[in-house]
């Protein structure tokens, strides 16, 4: 199976919001709602259209997985610097473990580092993210803005030492909490 990442269009928004659905569906640590904060980051100052992607099946045009990533802020008492949070990332169930997310993953990252983000934040599995290279959050003194294992709240620079002097919160937009 031949798979390309594509950006969203418009038109794609309510098959990918079913395939989000689905990819969560049996998910052990979710709300269920993933979904909902796709649809409630599209209509926030907070998407960047260029860096929603879906993968696409190249044989019969099915969208198999989505990836977002929106702008957050990085903040303390003396700063606030952008960056992106990645959230969510989803290929429908009977397409996992077939490579499709990395592949969203890794094209996404490179479109964001083209687009000259300098960083990206993640909430996710200890054992998956650093494969694409995050490291703890906290290594940089970055924290997230509610209780979470230090372990799954990480980090990424885009950039050659894009985070050496951040640290601070993470200030994610209202639509991740809405």
């Amino acid at each position: 199976m031949n798979t390309m990442i594509r950006i969203e269009q418009v038109d794609d928004y309510s098959v990918t919001e079913q395939v989000v659905k689905s990819a969560f569906a049996n998910a052990e640590f979710t709300d269920h709602k993933e979904h909902e904060l796709v649809s409630r980051i599209r209509k926030s100052d907070a998407f960047i259209p260029t860096l929603s992607l879906v993968a696409i099946d190249e044989e019969n045009q099915a969208i198999l997985g989505h990836i977002l990533f929106s702008k957050v802020h990085i903040c303390n008492d003396n700063q606030s610097i952008e960056s992106l949070a990645l959230a969510p990332v989803s290929v429908l169930p009977d397409y996992q473990s077939k490579g499709i997310g990395k592949k969203l993953i890794l094209e996404a990252l490179q479109k964001a580092k083209e687009l000259g983000y300098q960083s990206v934040v993640v909430l996710g599995h200890p054992e998956y993210y650093p494969k694409f290279g995050f490291q703890k959050a906290s290594r940089w003194g970055i924290k997230a803005p509610f209780d979470v294992p230090d372990e799954v709240f990480m980090a990424l620079e885009l950039q050659e030492n894009a985070l050496a002097h951040i640290s601070g919160v993470v200030e994610y937009p209202s639509a991740f909490f809405e």
